[in-house]
C-alpha cells in the first residue's frame, strides 16, 4: 500500500530546508518517511533549499583567532584567520566537498599507478591568477616544492619526505613520484597549507604578492584587524555569489556574538556553546552545529621534565573528567576523546580501544610514585582557542585536584598564542582542525621530525607502522595498524585528548547554503564566502 503523504510534516521540512536548518540527507530521509517518492523529494529539495543561489552583496564575517602575526606564506599558516582567508583568495588542487567527499579545485582529475607510488593531476585550463596570469603546472610544482627539502620552513614538510620528484607533463599536468606508496595523497592536497601561488622565473614561490587564483581577490589586508576581497570574475569554480567579502577579526566571543545579533556582521565563525539554545530561538538567526574531526589536545613536551616521565603523563590523562567537560563546557556539542588523535569520523577508527575513564584514585597513585607532591604544573590556554577554553581548563584543574595534582591554569593573550605559546611552552591547550584521514593527522603531528610535533614524542614502533599503513591497500590490515598506533599514542604519548568539538557557527537568516556543510573546518570548511549566498 502506498504511504499517505503527511503535508504538515512536509511544510515543516520545506521551511527547515529554506532556512538551511536541515541537510539534504535528512530532508530526503524524512520526506520519504512522510510518503513522498525519492524523485519528488529531490524536486522539493531543489525548490525548498533554493538550489539556485542569488548573486550580489557584501558578506561580512566575524572571524575568530585573528592575529597581528598572520601573513601570506602558506607554509606558515597557523591561525583560524589564516585558514578561513586562504581558500577565499587562493586555490588548491583538491577540496573537501560539503558532503565530506573529495572534490577537485584546480585539479579536474587525478589518478595513481597500481602501487600508488606515482600520482598524476590534470589542471583546469581555464584557471587564472588575479593578476591575469594563467595557472600552469609550473605554479603547482613551485607550490609543492615550497614544502620540500632541507631548507623548507613549511609546517607540512613531513607530507613530502617520500616525494622523490615532481614534474610537468605539459602546461596542465603534474606528476608526483614517491619513494613509497601513498594511497592518501589526493587527501593531503586540501590541507590549508597547500594553497597554490604563482611561480617565480627561478622556480621559487611568489607568495609575497598575495596573488591567488581563488574565488575572490584580496584588495586589503590588516593582520588581526580585517581583510577585504572582491569577486574574481574569471574564477574557474562554481560559486562566489557575493560581490565582496569582508573579514572582521573579532576575538572576543561576546563581541562577536553581539555583532551577529545586531546585524553588524552576516555570519560568525565561532559561537559560545552555552548560548546556542538562546540564539536558536532568535527568528533572525540560524545556528550551524556540525560534527567534525577537529580536536582539542593538551600537549606535553615529553622530552622536558616532568613530562619525560610516563607516570606523570598517565596521571594527567586519568585526572580529567571528559564527560563533565563535554556536558558543562561544550553543552553536548562534542564527541569524547581517548588520548589518541584519530576521530570517529575518520576511516579505520579503532572503536574497540577501551575508553579511558576519569580515575582520580589511580591518577593519585601514579602521582605519588613520581614524588612531585604539590609541585605546580602550568597549563597554558587562551579564549580564542575554542569556545569555553579557559573554563574547560579551570574545570580540569578541579578534576586534577582530586588526584592531588596542583594544576595551574595560565591564561595567555589571544594575539600571538600560536607564535608565542604553542610549540614553545611545555604544556598547553591546542585546537586542531579536522583532517580527512588518520595518516594525514599522524604524519603532520606525531611523526618523528614533523615540524608540528607538538609533544616532541618519538616512538620508533609508531613511526614504523605509520610508514607501513600509508602504503597498505588491504583495508583490514590497515585498520589493524591504526589500532596499534592508537594504543601506542594513548598509553605512551604526550597528548591528553579530552574531546572532538563540533563546529558551531552562526549566520543571519538571509544567508543561505545548500543544507550540507563540510566538517573539515568551521563555516563549510572555510569556504562559506564561495559557497553561500544572500536570499532574495
Amino acid at each position: 500500500m502506498k504511504p499517505k503523504t503527511n503535508p504538515i510534516l512536509m511544510d515543516r521540512l520545506a521551511a527547515a530546508a529554506k532556512e538551511g536548518k536541515i541537510s539534504r540527507r535528512s530532508f530526503m530521509y524524512n520526506s520519504m518517511a512522510a510518503g513522498v517518492t525519492a524523485s519528488a523529494a529531490t524536486g522539493l529539495w531543489t525548490t525548498s533549499a533554493k538550489a539556485e543561489p542569488k548573486r550580489g552583496g557584501l558578506f561580512r564575517i566575524g572571524q575568530h583567532d585573528g592575529n597581528t602575526s598572520d601573513q601570506h606564506d602558506p607554509g606558515k599558516y597557523v591561525s583560524f584567520a589564516d585558514i578561513a582567508l586562504a581558500p577565499t583568495f587562493r586555490s588548491y588542487l583538491t577540496m573537501i566537498n560539503p558532503d565530506q567527499s573529495l572534490g577537485g579545485d584546480l585539479a579536474t582529475e587525478w589518478s595513481a599507478s597500481p602501487d600508488a607510488t606515482e600520482w598524476t593531476f590534470k589542471l583546469n585550463k581555464n584557471a587564472t591568477f588575479h593578476s591575469g596570469k594563467k595557472v600552469t603546472s609550473e605554479d603547482v610544482i613551485a607550490t609543492l616544492n615550497h614544502h620540500r627539502g632541507e631548507d623548507t620552513t613549511s609546517a607540512v614538510a613531513a607530507f613530502f619526505t617520500d616525494v622523490t620528484e615532481i614534474v610537468a607533463d605539459g602546461d596542465h599536468t603534474v606528476i608526483i613520484r614517491l619513494a613509497a606508496p601513498n594511497a592518501d595523497l589526493p587527501w593531503i592536497m586540501p590541507d590549508y597549507h597547500m594553497a597554490i601561488c604563482p611561480a617565480n622565473p627561478d622556480g621559487t614561490l611568489n607568495w609575497q604578492s598575495a596573488d591567488g587564483s581563488g574565488p575572490y581577490k584580496l584588495v586589503e589586508f590588516e593582520p588581526g584587524v580585517q581583510a577585504r576581497l572582491v569577486r574574481h570574475d574569471d574564477w574557474h569554480g562554481e560559486g562566489a555569489y557575493f560581490d565582496e567579502v569582508l573579514f572582521l577579526y573579532i576575538n572576543d566571543p561576546n563581541a562577536r556574538q553581539t555583532a551577529l545579533v545586531t546585524g553588524d556582521v552576516d555570519a560568525v565563525s565561532l559561537l559560545e556553546n552555552k548560548t546556542m539554545s538562546l540564539l536558536e530561538r532568535d527568528p533572525n538567526l540560524v545556528v550551524d552545529n556540525v560534527s567534525s574531526a577537529q580536536a582539542i589536545t593538551l600537549a606535553m613536551h615529553v622530552d622536558q621534565a616532568p613530562f619525560d616521565n610516563n607516570d606523570v603523563r598517565m596521571a594527567l590523562k586519568l585526572a580529567i573528567d571528559r564527560e563533565e567537560i563535554i556536558d558543562k563546557i561544550t553543552f553536548g556539542a562534542a564527541t569524547i576523546g581517548n588520548d589518541f588523535h584519530h576521530a570517529p569520523s575518520m576511516p579505520y577508527f579503532p572503536s574497540e580501544i577501551p575508553q579511558r575513564e576519569y580515575d582520580p584514585e589511580q591518577a593519585a597513585a601514579l602521582w605519588k610514585k613520581t614524588g612531585l607532591g604539590d609541585t605546580q604544573i602550568n597549563i597554558s590556554t587562551a579564549e580564542s582557542i575554542t569556545t569555553g577554553a579557559v573554563d574547560a581548563m579551570v574545570l580540569y584543574a578541579e578534576h586534577a585536584k582530586a588526584a592531588g595534582i596542583n594544576l595551574n591554569v595560565v591564561r595567555e593573550p589571544n594575539d600571538g598564542y600560536w607564535s608565542d605559546v604553542w610549540l614553545k611552552k611545555p604544556f598547553c591547550m591546542v585546537t586542531w582542525g579536522a583532517r580527512p584521514t588518520p595518516d594525514v593527522m599522524y604524519s603532520l603531528t606525531y611523526k618523528k621530525g614533523a615540524p608540528w610535533n607538538e609533544t616532541h614524542w618519538e616512538n620508533e614502533r609508531f613511526n614504523e607502522v605509520l610508514v607501513q599503513a600509508k602504503g597498505e591497500l588491504d583495508d583490514a590490515k590497515r585498520a589493524e595498524m591504526y589500532h596499534e598506533m592508537g594504543m601506542l599514542m594513548r598509553d605512551d604519548g604526550g597528548t591528553v585528548l579530552p574531546y572532538f568539538p563540533n563546529f558551531v557557527s552562526g549566520r543571519r537568516k538571509n544567508v543561505q547554503h545548500i543544507g550540507q556543510l563540510a566538517g573539515s573546518w568551521s563555516m563549510d570548511g572555510g569556504r562559506a564566502a564561495s559557497r553561500w549566498w544572500f536570499e532574495g
